[in-house]
């Protein structure tokens, strides 16, 4: 059975750290934490868990960090979690089956991350992450910002989740001010970190040069496919904020020229249509969304709604203002089906009870 090594680095986190490592202390050989300046009481905590503490002086590099941590580990794998991060009593019996079954020539599990919930705390967004990675010189983190490890050799798929539950906000303004610090200082973003670029100046209003440095990453020969498909939704939704909505629509078109449709862009043109008065476009591109097939291990963001729940209900409104009540009640009906505690759901069964 293989060990594994839990690598974590850590800074001002005496909210979250105790609550992550009881979730995952019983399921490792070895913790590693590296704290990275914390002025709370995230050492004391985290040496009630492990001695293997370090401090690391900061440089606004996570991919460094990260493999400063995975340099001190000792077992077969190195396994990471951010602070605000758990195991859920559900996945700890996975967790250790795949630790007894694992074979021999895996270099990295595959494990999925479950980042938003909805009312019922079931997953709204996920998406896999390398979680076990081969403790080996060759696997090491790149990127200032969104690091990851390049996958290489031989790769496995688990239905494992590790879920984020942050309390508490965060610095929203790291993740731009690395990027600009990286761009003062002469360094030129390859083409994945264009694409977070972008994604950081979107979460910052700065539309237009959102939408040119995601252009750039569009144009490019580099990155990956989900990236580029992801890219075309958001600058969709820069164009829309700035009052071009044609601009808006083309770009959601234009990220099938990538692959083939994802029901979470097919919900998108849906949305477009139904705002603009044309639902009957909408149900073209909510029953798309209904019949495309969700692909979890291409490395893209899921939004699993997207391939049930919401075009169901919104073929619900669909078929509402087109006036075919019969349809847009057994719509709504299929989408209760899927959250039969929706609000939204319980309102529609509501109203049509009153017709």
């Amino acid at each position: 059975m293989p060990t594994i090594s839990l690598c974590m680095i850590v800074k001002n986190e005496e909210m979250h750290i105790a609550r992550c490592l009881d979730s995952v202390a019983e399921l490792v050989d070895e913790i590693i934490i590296v704290d990275t300046g914390s002025t709370d009481r995230t050492v004391e905590i985290v040496s009630k868990y492990t001695t293997n503490v370090y401090s690391y002086p900061w440089k606004d590099d996570f991919a460094d960090a990260r493999n400063y941590s995975f340099s001190k580990a000792s077992k077969d794998y190195c396994m990471w979690m951010d602070a605000d991060d758990i195991m859920e009593e559900p996945e700890k019996d996975k967790f250790l089956r795949l630790k007894q079954s694992l074979p021999s020539d895996i270099d990295i599990v595959m494990m999925k991350y479950d980042t938003s919930f909805d009312e019922a705390g079931r997953p709204s967004f996920s998406y896999f992450r390398e979680r076990w990675i081969r403790n080996s010189p060759q696997y090491r983190w790149v990127g200032e910002v969104h690091e990851v490890i390049p996958p290489e050799g031989k790769v496995m798929y688990s239905d494992i989740a590790i879920s984020h539950r942050k309390i508490g906000a965060g610095d929203p303004d790291r993740n731009l001010r690395i990027y600009r610090k990286m761009l003062t200082d002469g360094k030129s973003l390859d083409p994945r970190q264009q694409y977070y670029y972008g994604r950081e100046l979107y979460y910052h209003k700065e539309y237009e040069e959102a939408v040119s440095v995601l252009e750039q990453f569009l144009l490019s020969e580099g990155g990956w496919v989900e990236n580029k498909i992801e890219a075309c939704s958001i600058c969709s939704s820069c164009y829309s904020r700035m009052g071009q909505e044609q601009s808006a629509l083309m770009a959601l078109l234009r990220s099938m020229s990538f692959d083939v449709p994802r029901a979470e862009l097919c919900c998108e043109i849906g949305k477009y249509f139904l705002e603009h008065d044309n639902p009957h476009n909408a149900v073209y591109w909510y029953e798309t969304a209904l019949n495309t097939p969700k692909n979890e291990c291409a490395g893209g963001f899921i939004l699993p709604d997207c391939y049930d729940y919401i075009p169901l209900l919104q073929l619900c409104v669909c078929y509402d203002r087109l006036g075919d009540r019969q349809k847009a009640e057994a719509y709504n009906e299929r989408a209760g089906v899927c959250k039969p505690y929706s609000q939204a759901y319980l309102y529609n069964k509501q109203y049509f009870a009153g017709l």
